[in-house]
């Protein structure tokens, strides 16, 4: 065959064949028919980096910032550069595919994965996700929309079932979704795990058939998500395209020969249909190799760490730090100032939430090196409190041969793996494989050796390493695992995490609760550590997750009241304080929902005393998702700066000295607490159901509707500079449905240079059901020189700006009269109201 001709090739494969190609070949590769030129093509995570093929001993990446951040730029032709470098990212891993952008809604602040997605508003989110498609697919990598559709919560993901009105559904929840299909078209769309009023969406008709393709007119390829198929024919039938990952549990080819040969539900047409896209998205993998220049199956590498890609990343999570607070001018730090850093996540490397979202970094700064490098020395730094929600980082302090010192080579701990558990080896018992260890969060199940069964991976593992501390104290040990574990040192057993096992939120919620101990050490001397750890079928937690994982931790144990107060007192001898605290991927992870929107342990404790003993502190809040602040009267300056991927710390450090000017404005409301926000009382499930029961009022649309306060409105963001705005213009043009807008923004300030994002919402001034009271409908980022002004422009499509879907009539409704449209700095601050007209209302469908 001289080209990939799609329908030529249907027509010479085999109904095997065909069964083959709708089921993935393993975890992250589709399946070849070698006959026919047709390739695997190999995919990978996603929403803030390109992992490749392994989560154990995977290959470095870039670690971008996470969805909130990249959103909270409102900056899309900065996020279509992020795309472009994620698919050279996704080159150096010979993956075709990338598994991203997350694309749902941020329905409140629990959400497990709410770090993931980008926004509350579905317009910022279908922008965002727009703009990373279209980077990533500019670059020759395809592109997979995530997860569609009501995928907001991990409660019972599996199982749980969204109540949504048709309305909401339209408006919220589906309409990032369209606007990404409208501005960018995706190569992939993947299904979520849920249900949608009673049907899951990986075999639901409506959303696949009926709306994605047939009303949106979209034609790429359907993915489950990574175990989300849960039928044969229905899911086949009603449009899911792929079932990942492979092996099949529901394509195999004698089940789909039989129920096709049988007439159950599904003919050899329907695989055909199935078949088509499967090969669209394989057409655009081998159109664009040339492009991408990536083999199949081919090796996978880290050479893109270069100080280019550095240089981007620094750019993409400075500009997406948000400045909250800034009184009395506490910021811009100064070099010539003495300067404290305090806090728990100082020398941490958080850069990113947890889950299929996390990955092996190139490297991470953390926020303390950010600072100390533009110090030029090494600020003073108290920890101040704890903020973990278990142990980590033991292999990480640990080296394998006490002798030959802390040499890049020697760090970690030897991993010798078998096929018997300790007490059945034999003397003269040879290992199957062995590997340095560099990572005390292990993540196993993806571990294949030809000594192991695939459908049985049962192995054991020893590990060693020596660990030095660094001071006299008693430290605390803590192990959990998904398996079975124990941990001694010096040959004494420490921590049993085999014996008896509790359920946990560990490997996905597949493993256990932490087992810990307490150890006194001595400063200096060397400690051999050793865990005899068994793979996942050794678990008594019950869960299959192929070979599990494991998690060791060390800390030396601290008096936290002491530690306070320790910090307190190095605030009050310095004229700042740099206070860095938060979250971090075990508290917003997938997996899992967060409990509360309270920080950590004693921070609350920590920021109150700092605060008072030196109000020149500057709060660092590091989180993809809101906290609580009940300290926030108190605080002079505050710094939002979510999970900031490999360039955290000097992002940080950037805005903190003002060699990068801040721009980023929220993409989340920012409630005061929990109870404030909309989906409070709806947000878990609950009898295998949660009920969407704050309909189309997510977000900022509820506070403003119930005049709720929020410690800081949705698109709120302070810069170092002031911006005014004036002459604001607004035309719509029926006849070509255009919404045209024209003002003046000036940057009134005269030191700083700056950007500044120009929000623009639209309201109805009388409507005939009950609307928020606007809603955003366009923005623009502009940079201005000192006393520049600069005339902004923008065109926006007539009907996506004024409509509501009327449910009755099944269409959107743009209802005729008049309305209003405002242009600000943020939801709470449009300083500029006009007007326009409808002169008669219409109904539509589709883009």
């Amino acid at each position: 065959m001289s080209k990939f001709d799609i329908e030529e090739l249907i027509g010479e494969l085999t109904l095997q064949e065909k069964i083959a190609l709708i089921a993935a070949k393993d975890f992250w590769h589709t399946s070849p028919v070698e006959r026919l030129g047709i390739p695997s093509v190999r995919v990978s995570d996603g929403p803030n980096g390109v992992r490749g093929t392994k989560f154990f001993n995977s290959v470095p990446s870039a670690a971008f910032p996470n969805g909130t951040g990249l959103a909270s730029t409102f900056d899309t032709e900065l996020l279509e550069e992020a795309g472009q470098l994620m698919a050279v990212e996704a080159a150096h891993k010979n993956a075709s595919v990338i598994l991203g952008p997350t694309t749902n809604i941020a329905r409140g602040p629990l959400g497990g994965r709410g770090f993931e997605s980008f926004s509350e508003d579905p317009y910022l989110s279908g922008m965002c996700t727009a703009a990373l498609v279209n980077g990533m697919q500019s670059r020759g990598i395809a592109a997979t929309v995530k997860h569609y559709v009501c995928n907001d919560l991990e409660d019972q993901r599996f199982s749980s079932n969204s109540i949504v009105t048709e309305r909401a559904l339209r408006e919220i929840y589906l309409e990032p979704f369209r606007l990404a299909v409208k501005y960018a078209n995706p190569v992939c769309i993947m299904s979520s795990y849920n249900k949608v009023n009673g049907t899951h969406c990986s075999q639901s008709k409506k959303l696949l058939d009926d709306i994605l393709r047939e009303e949106w007119g979209w034609d790429g390829m359907i993915t489950s998500d990574w175990f989300g198929t849960y039928s044969s024919a229905d899911a086949i039938k009603n449009g899911l395209d792929i079932e990942f990952p492979g092996p099949t549990k529901w394509r195999k080819s004698e089940l789909i020969s039989h129920l096709i040969s049988s007439k159950e539900g599904i003919s050899e047409e329907d695989v055909n249909t199935r078949v088509r896209n499967v090969l669209k998205m394989i057409k655009f993998a081998v159109d664009n190799k040339d492009k991408t220049g990536i083999i199949e199956n081919g090796p996978e590498s880290d050479a893109n760490n270069t100080p280019e890609t550095a240089a981007k990343l620094r750019k993409i999570a400075a500009d997406s730090i948000v400045l909250l607070k800034n009184e009395n001018n506490v910021l811009p730090l100064s070099k010539d100032e003495s300067i404290v850093v305090i806090g728990p996540n100082a020398k941490t490397k958080f850069m990113s939430g947890g889950g299929s979202a996390s990955l092996n970094p190139y490297y991470v700064v953390p926020i303390y090196d950010g600072i100390k490098s533009k110090l030029g020395k090494d600020p003073e730094y108290s920890i101040g409190c704890t903020s973990n929600k278990t142990l980590n980082g033991l292999w990480e302090a640990c080296v394998i041969d006490p002798s030959k010192g802390n040499q890049a080579d020697n760090i970690g701990a030897q991993a010798i793996f078998y096929t018997k558990p300790v007490e059945d080896r034999s003397p003269d018992e040879k290992p199957i494989d062995s590997t340095t260890i560099k990572q005390s969060y292990l993540t196993l199940f993806d571990y294949k050796n030809p000594a192991v069964e695939e459908s049985n991976p049962l192995f054991y593992v020893d590990f060693e390493g020596y660990y030095t501390p660094e001071e006299d104290g008693d430290y605390e040990i803590g192990l959990q695992v998904y398996g079975t574990a124990l941990l001694f040192i010096d040959g004494e057993l420490v921590v049993d995490n085999k014996t008896k096992q509790t359920k946990g939120t560990f490997c996905f919620s597949a493993g256990t609760i932490e087992e810990k101990a307490i150890v006194s050490m001595k400063a200096g001397k060397s400690y051999k550590f050793r865990v005899e750890y068994g793979s996942g079928p050794t678990s008594q937690t019950a869960s299959d997750f192929g070979a599990g994982g494991m998690q060791v931790g060390i800390a030396k144990k601290i008096d936290e009241n002491e530690e306070i107060a320790h910090a307190a007192q190095l605030a009050k001898e310095h004229d700042k304080v740099v206070l860095c605290i938060g979250l971090n991927g075990e508290w917003e992870s997938e997996g899992y929902d967060r409990e509360n929107m309270t920080l950590p342990k004693k921070t609350n404790d920590l920021v109150r005393a700092v605060l008072r003993a030196n109000p020149n502190t500057v709060v660092v809040n590091q989180s993809g998702t809101p906290v609580e602040m009940p300290w926030i009267s108190e605080c002079n300056a505050l710094l939002q700066c979510w999970y900031g991927g490999n360039e955290l710390g000097n992002a940080v450090a950037d805005i903190a000295f003002a060699d990068v000017v801040p721009s980023a404005k929220l993409s989340l409301s920012w409630p005061f607490k929990n109870e404030d926000n909309p989906a409070y009382l709806n947000f878990a499930t609950e009898s295998g159901r949660v009920l969407y029961g704050e309909d189309v009022f997510v977000g900022y649309r509820f506070y403003e509707k119930l005049q709720r306060q929020v410690a800081f409105p949705f698109g709120y963001g302070l810069s170092y500079t002031t911006f005014t705005f004036e002459n604001l213009e607004v035309t719509a043009d029926e006849s070509k449905e255009i919404l045209s807008v024209q003002l003046d923004v000036t940057n009134s300030g005269s030191k700083y240079a700056g950007a500044e994002v120009v929000q623009v919402y639209v309201a109805p001034t009388k409507s005939g059901i009950t609307r928020p009271v606007k809603e955003l409908k366009g923005f623009k980022k502009v940079y201005l020189e000192p006393n520049e002004t600069k005339k902004v422009s923008l065109e926006l499509p007539l009907k996506d700006s004024i409509s509501y879907f009327e449910e009755y009539h099944n269409k959107w409704c743009a209802e005729a009269g008049e309305y209003q449209l405002l242009a600000g700095s943020s939801s709470d601050d449009t300083q500029l109201i006009s007007s326009f007209e409808l002169s008669k209302t219409f109904y539509w469908k589709g883009l």
